[in-house]
């Protein structure tokens, strides 16, 4: 099992960026892969991002395309996202998962993000 924690959320203005960190411990693969989800009171869990541990291949939601980037620190067993140009309606609860093969068995316990407009 992975053990996942974020950090790095917090109260930013619209137009502000942040950066969240996934640091994880435990056994991964090549085939482990880290996504960002989100989710506000009242909606549906929101996937944000994806990349494979060995960074070679990411994914992102339409809504954060050009604005949010993700990377991974193989040094530091740490995965970014880069959230610019925020807006109020990124405000959320943002989770790090991992798993293989799409299975994201692994979640951490969230960080607050809060975008005032």
């Amino acid at each position: 099992q992975v053990q996942l924690v974020e950090s790095g959320g917090g109260l930013v203005q619209a137009g502000g960026s942040l950066r969240l960190s996934c640091v994880a411990s435990g056994r991964t693969s090549s085939r482990y892969t880290i996504a960002w989800f989100r989710q506000d009171p009242g909606k549906e869990r929101e996937f944000v991002a994806r990349i494979t541990w060995s960074g070679r291949t990411t994914a992102y939601a339409d809504s954060v395309k050009g604005r949010f980037s993700i990377s991974r620190d193989n040094a530091k067993n740490t995965v970014y996202l880069q959230m610019n140009s925020l807006k109020p309606e990124d405000t959320a609860v943002y989770y790090c998962a991992g798993g293989v093969f799409g299975n994201y068995n692994d979640w951490g316990q969230g960080t607050q993000v809060t975008v005032s407009s």
